[in-house]
Order: C-alpha cells, then structure tokens, then sequence
C-alpha cells in the first residue's frame, strides 16, 4: 500500500528531479547517468571560476539540487533517500564541473558523505584537477565527544562560499572562507514527529505531548525527549541550548528551517517566537521560516545560528536568484495601524440584570465545556472547529460581561451581535450576528425579546438560504424559539431543542453549510454540530 505519492520506491529520486527540472532549462540540468549518477548542474556553468559541489541523500530538498545556480552550487549529487551518493556519482559531477580553478566539496559531517566524497577527490587529484574539501559539522545536539552533524547549517556554508566564488576568488581563498564560516555555524532541531520514509513502515518512536531536541534529518534520535507544550517554549529550549555557542556583544544571522512537515502558520509562530526572545537583538537577519534542508515530512524545525563578521556579512547579501535562496529579513515587527473608526466598539451604557447574566454565563460555561466534544462531533463531518469557534466566541463575551447592556434587551442583542461578528469565525458567526442585530432592530420597534430573537432567525433563513430540515442549527433553535414564543417555557424549549438535534442524525443529505459537500455514509447517526450545540445551551440552562 502506497501511503506516499510516488510511482515506486526504485524511482523516487529520479522521478522528482525530472519534475524539478521542469522549466530550469536554462539555469539548470542533469547529467544522463540514470539510475547511478543523479547530479544536477548548472546549465550555463563556463568552468572559468572555483565550481561549488555538494550533495548527500535525497529526502532533504530543495536541498542540495534546489541550492545549483548562480552565486551558490555549480552542481549537487544527489544519493538514495538518506543515502550517500557513490563515489562515481560524486566524480562524475567533478569532472562535470571543474575547469583550470578547481572545485571544492561542501561535505555534511556523515561517516558515509566524507568517505565516497573524499575517496572521489583523491580521484579527481589523481586526474589533475584542483579539488578540496570543506566538512560541516554544525549541529549541537550530542556530546563533545561524539562527532557532531552537518544539517542545515551547511546551507550558510553554501551561499558565503558561493558568492566568493562567483566574485571570481581562487580556489585557496573559497575555501579558508567556506572553512571559517563551517567553523561559526550551529544547529539545533526539536521534532514533534518522525519522518516517514517511502517504502518502509513507520513506527513513531515520539510519544502525544512529548518532543525530540536534536534528531538527525536523518530521523536518528535526538539528544533527549522533552514535555511539549508551547512555541514559546519551544523556542526557549532551542535557543537557550543555541545561546551557549553564543558569544557576547557579536551579531547573528539566524536561519529558520521548515524540517518538511511544519505548516506555514507554525512556522511563522516560531518566527515570532525567536523576534520575542532575549537573543533577539543579537540576530542581524533572519533567513526563513522556509524549507531549506528538510527531512521528508519531519514535524519540526531547526535554527542555525552564523556569527557574522564584515566578509560573512558580505557574502550571505551577495545577490542570488530569488528563488534559489530566501531573502534575508531585519528581526523587526511592522507598526500597527489604527483600526478605522466605523469598526470601533459602540459606546454601551453598562447596566446590570442579574437573570441575563446568569443566563448569559450559563451558555459560556455550556461552550466551553462541550468544546472538545463539539470539535470531535464536527471532525466527523467537517472541519473539527465547531467547538473551538463557540468557545472563543463563549470566552470573549465571558471577558466583556461587565461592559454589557444587560438591563436594555435592544442595547443587549446589539452588543451580542457586534461581539460575535468580530469574534467568531465562519458563516455560523457571521450568521448569529445577523440573528441577534435582526433582533435588536425588532425590540426597538416594540417587539417583546422572544417575538424578537425569532425574527432574527427568520432573516438569517432569508440570507443564509437554509431552512428547516436543511440540517443546520436551524433544526434545534427554530423549535426552541417557537415553544418560548408559545408558552415561554424554557424546560419545554430545551425539549424541542434536543428533539431537532437528534433529528439531524436521520438527515442524510445537508442543503447548507459545509456539510452540504459531504458524502452521504458520512453523515448518518452523526448530529449537525451546531444543532447540538444548541441543544446543549439550553439544557445547560435549564440544567
């Protein structure tokens, strides 16, 4: 069973370099050595200045291949999935790219990296060709006693080498440079998750609610596991391991790596995060968050840290092609303009009414509470954010309690309205709003607050478009408000509330809503989310 999009385990790597060389044509190609040298090369490459080689396993992209261009690698070997390239491979790539100035290697610190790349320049030297080697061994995470990691440190290697070399620099002279800037990078990753490796069962070895501080890209254990909880604490675990290579009054530039499965809305948390820590004002420029040396789809990220001097400086702000290398960004937050006047809160006058604030804290407790269960039910059908919508919603109008009309029903279903507009995501926000506005504007006019909140959700059937039976909310408050219209008894509105619910269980096609997009077997037994939601308000506050 394929839990991968890959055509075979034989053809992984040759068939994503086919697809990234899609349109490259004229910046970068590949050597024809299929399946045994995959090696990528710079289609415009002239053999006139030092050549730049890297590479190891494949399963790191866009590293190395995504790192070919100009000011950056001439050429990047690319092995197996977390396997080092041969030793052919690696020569053939060599003698690719290496005229009278040399070539020099940029080598990730792996016993079977350093051998075939090593035992494939003492080749090359004994063709005649100028080849050195430089060794990366960045990262932190074990004891000085064993040999430390190249990870993805070793792409600040790349683009300070880089533009030495494409400013035309001898091959001595790249390579002390590539030398001094390896011997100023540190790494460290933390990982929520493992990464899966085609073709082979996973087995995670990360328990819920713990992470790994320093794991290899190659999915090998990290330093230790650690209680996760929090980005901030996150960042506080790296960084606080990150600052003891640090040295005082000395400037950083900082990388942000994506380790393959974070999402961009993680990632610029962590972002943030380092912006807000203490070492912040000793980092000159931030590179990322982005995907630079990744490990499959690893649920984590790493930080590399380069002490800058003016050359090291120099060479990271050396121009490269905007996609080859991320640009580099100030460590500074942008200033927050104003909110526009009309979106200010009215002005309430605060009165008090003890029975609507009860009854009012009574539905945040019920939404609060009911938020996991509500985010599961949702889950079945939708996007599993029911809960978690109605809680925040529960808990802003819990904080303003205090700043509320409680004693005016019209001020009251304004204030609830404008509150839920603003702090409830998604059309059942948006749509609760309207019912409550609906519903001030109709006390206004005379009407009593029951005959009011129903022709609230008379109109919001006229702009949702749904009606009873569609299987939404509508199902459970539609009968509610008509039993409080009827006899204005909460016990029996609760009752037809709870009856309109699980109604919906039988409903197996939805005419509104997201649900309306979910297949049939889907939506049997299980209750609309917001119907049940309003089922449980009412029993909570009859309860």
């Amino acid at each position: 069973m394929m839990d991968h999009f890959i055509n075979s385990k034989e053809t992984i790597v040759t068939d994503a370099i086919d697809g990234f060389l899609l349109g490259r044509g004229n910046t970068i190609t590949r050597l024809d050595g299929y399946p045994d040298i995959k090696v990528v090369v710079r289609s415009d490459w002239k053999k006139e200045k030092v050549a730049l080689i890297s590479g190891g396993g494949s399963g790191h992209e866009p590293a190395h291949a995504g790192f070919v261009g100009s000011g950056l690698l001439t050429a990047a070997v690319c092995g197996e999935v977390f396997a080092s390239p041969s030793v052919d491979a690696v020569l053939a790539g060599i003698l690719a790219v290496t005229g009278p100035s040399g070539c020099l290697l940029i080598v990730k610190n792996y016993t079977g990296d350093r051998l075939n790349f090593g035992l494939a320049a003492e080749k090359a030297r004994a063709l005649g060709l100028k080849v050195e080697v430089v060794i990366v061994d960045d990262d932190i995470a074990l004891p000085n006693d064993i040999q430390a990691r190249g990870i993805a440190g070793t792409v600040f290697v790349h683009k300070v080498a880089g533009a030495q070399a494409e400013q035309g620099k001898t091959l001595e002279e790249v390579t002390n440079f590539a030398k001094m800037a390896a011997s100023s990078v540190y790494s460290l990753g933390l990982s929520l998750m493992t990464c899966s490796i085609p073709g082979i069962d996973h087995q995670e070895r990360i328990e819920p609610g713990m992470a790994e501080l320093g794991l290899g890209i190659h999915g090998e254990p990290g330093a230790k596991k650690v209680h996760h909880e929090t980005a901030t604490d996150a960042i506080e675990l790296v960084l606080s391991n990150l600052a003891n290579k640090m040295e005082e009054d000395r400037k950083y530039a900082v990388l942000l790596n994506n380790l393959g499965g974070c999402t961009p809305l993680e990632m610029a948390i962590v972002a943030g995060e380092i912006e807000k820590s203490e070492l912040s004002p000793s980092f000159s420029y931030l590179y990322g968050p982005a995907l630079l040396m990744t490990s499959l789809n690893m649920q984590g990220f790493s930080i590399s840290i380069l002490k800058l001097t003016q050359e090291l400086e120099e060479a990271l702000l050396f121009p490269v092609p905007g996609e080859v290398w991320p640009q580099a960004k100030k460590l500074e937050s942008p200033e927050i303009l104003a909110v526009p006047q009309a979106l200010e809160n009215t002005a309430w006058i605060a009165s008090e009414q003890p029975e609507v604030r009860n009854l009012v804290l009574k539905c945040c407790d019920v939404l609060e509470q009911q938020e996991k269960f509500l985010n599961e039910l949702d889950a079945k059908i939708g996007d599993g954010d029911t809960g978690s919508s109605l809680a925040n919603a529960a808990r802003t109008l819990r904080k303003a309690i205090d700043e509320f009309p409680l004693k005016d029903n019209a001020q009251f279903f304004s204030a609830v309205s404008e509150l839920l507009s603003r702090s409830m995501g998604g059309s059942s926000g948006v749509l609760i709003a309207i019912m409550f506005s609906a519903a001030a504007n109709k006390v206004k006019s005379g009407k009593d607050w029951k005959s009011a909140l129903h022709a609230g959700l008379q109109r919001v059937m006229e702009m949702g478009g749904a009606r009873p039976g569609d299987r939404t909310f509508i199902d459970a408050l539609g009968p509610a408000l008509k039993k409080l219209q009827e006899n204005n008894n909460l016990i029996e509105a609760a009752r037809a509330a709870r009856q309109g619910s699980d109604r919906t269980r039988d409903m197996i096609s939805a005419k509104a809503g997201r649900a309306a997009y979910v297949p049939k077997e889907y939506l049997t037994g299980v209750p609309d989310p917001g119907a049940e939601a309003v089922a449980l308000i009412f029993e909570g506050i009859v309860a």
